[in-house]
């Protein structure tokens, strides 16, 4: 009775359920069942085909771009646009009015749906360049192992080269750009850090100290880019297709609550911290000492309770959604429209085209007097936060090319991102630095999601090529010996 007995055991573990695993497909159904809650939630809505068609849009994009061997960022940037795009509905539901009755008129609601229309081009760009790339790939494995005390070391060695690059940035005039991309190196070593501790489970504390200089690094500026460190972690997770388990679901709801309340600080505090780190309020220049910037977060911080959190929530919900801009776009479009032909395009290309130590005459590129120009607006509240102001690049589109024809730029765009994208992932190095080459090249193109003009979206593209791909020629092939030396070493002393 005891070989059948067994047979009947192996039987049973084979036709056990498989526990999930955070990855593409886990991220589908976990849209699919946010499209139909909001679907049944619609008809409560001020735009309820709007809502539903734009609730359910996630799913489409993850079905688009979730092939096995698509990079974990192309994940990040199609849904990121998404909910810049998706806010400015939930927005509706606080201000009670729906898209083409607020202040910025009708065009409101077609710029929300040519909006819409352009990230499910970009995300069948990436489907159509990306989509059979192999799930097995080679060197698959080589990170594990890797020393995690080597991996944070590389970490502090890539942020302190990326200080040094946005330092000598500030003063480098032709030099700025590459410096400013080279900085992105920043991100590929902690992206190997997050994905190798993620997947093999070993270095927890490590990661968790480097995110928590990350966030804190990510204040002392005047952007507030504390984001990137949740958003490179929630990539590093989907990369290392970690188990999905309840403690991981509580994991998931810290990190959102975490990322939420950081985001409502910020967005209480930023035009204060502004003034106080520039001495300013209109410049971006930092003046004041790290030391006496944190002492103010810390002193707003302390006194949490004097902030007008609901204030706060709305004004962070209001500047996400980017869709009203367009709508002014549209409305300046339709009443004077702008004189020559696909001036947008032409201007880009010749500002990306014509690099400045070449050309140091070249006029210094300005978003905001592109936003006046194009959306007719007034930049001077983010002007008195020394930020400039984009109409966007689908805008930038739509005056070039009209709707539908926009969306040929869109899948220019798309089209040629990808194929940058695909030069990275398709070397022959570590799965691991491919993913994080992936991560540093989206998120370099990326992190303003559809704020990014055009000119700068090209840039950085191009930018990002010509840099990184020497830099991973010629300088990866070091980093790798010496992490296989390091590794070796350790085998032998533990001998």
């Amino acid at each position: 009775m005891r070989a059948p007995l067994q047979t009947m055991g192996m039987a049973a573990a084979q036709k056990a359920p498989a526990q999930p695993r955070l990855s593409y497909g886990f991220l589908q159904q976990v849209a699919q069942y946010l499209g139909l809650a909001l679907l049944v939630l619609s008809p409560f809505a001020r735009d309820p085909i709007a809502f539903a068609v734009g609730g359910i849009t996630p799913w489409i994009l993850l079905k688009l771009v979730g092939r096995p061997g698509m990079p974990a960022a192309v994940g990040y940037y199609v849904l990121w646009q998404w909910l810049q795009i998706y806010a400015r509905e939930l927005q509706t539901l606080v201000d009670g009015e729906a898209l083409a009755r607020g202040i910025y008129g009708p065009t409101v609601e077609r710029a929300y749906w040519y909006m819409l229309a352009s990230i499910v081009t970009i995300a069948a760009c990436y489907r159509l360049v990306l989509g059979n790339l192999p799930a097995r790939i080679s060197q698959r494995g080589l990170h594990e192992t890797w020393r995690t005390q080597d991996l944070l070391t590389l970490y502090i060695a890539s942020a302190f080269f990326a200080a040094l690059c946005h330092i000598a940035g500030n003063s480098a005039g032709s030099l700025a750009q590459p410096l400013e991309v080279l900085a992105n190196i920043k991100i590929l070593g902690i992206m190997v850090l997050f994905i190798t501790v993620l997947a093999t489970g070993r270095g927890y504390k490590m990661m968790l100290g480097a995110m928590g200089f990350e966030v804190v690094s990510g204040f002392t500026g005047i952007l507030g880019d504390f984001r990137g460190v949740f958003i490179f972690l929630a990539s590093a997770a989907i990369a290392a297709r970690i188990r999905w388990t309840g403690i991981m679901a509580f994991g998931a709801i810290v990190w959102m609550v975490v990322l939420l309340v950081l985001g409502v600080f910020w967005t209480a505090v930023k035009v204060q911290y502004r003034e106080v780190a520039t001495q300013s309020n209109d410049s971006q220049n930092i003046k004041t000492p790290v030391s006496e910037r944190l002492g103010y977060l810390g002193g707003r911080a302390a006194s949490a309770d004097q902030i007008d959190w609901l204030d706060a929530s709305y004004a962070l919900l209001a500047r996400l959604a980017y869709v009203d801009i367009f709508g002014s776009v549209i409305s300046v479009k339709e009443i004077s429209p702008e004189p020559g032909y696909m001036r947008q395009w032409n201007d880009a290309l010749e500002h990306v085209l014509k690099p400045r130590f070449l050309f140091p005459g070249k006029a210094a590129l300005s978003d905001t007097e592109v936003f006046m120009r194009l959306a007719r607006g007034d930049a001077s509240e983010e002007m008195r936060g020394g930020t400039s102001i984009s109409v966007g690049y689908m805008a930038e589109n739509f005056v070039d090319l009209d709707f539908p024809g926009m969306l040929i730029g869109i899948a220019a765009l798309g089209l040629v991102g990808a194929a940058v994208l695909r030069y990275f992932v398709t070397l022959k190095v570590p799965w691991v630095i491919r993913e994080a080459l992936g991560m540093s090249f989206v998120y370099a193109i990326c992190h303003d999601g559809v704020e990014i003009s055009l000119p700068k979206l090209l840039g950085a593209t191009l930018m990002f090529f010509l840099v990184f791909a020497p830099l991973v020629r010629f300088g990866l092939p070091i980093v790798l010996r010496w992490l296989g030396k390091r590794s070796e070493l350790a085998q032998i002393q533990a001998v």
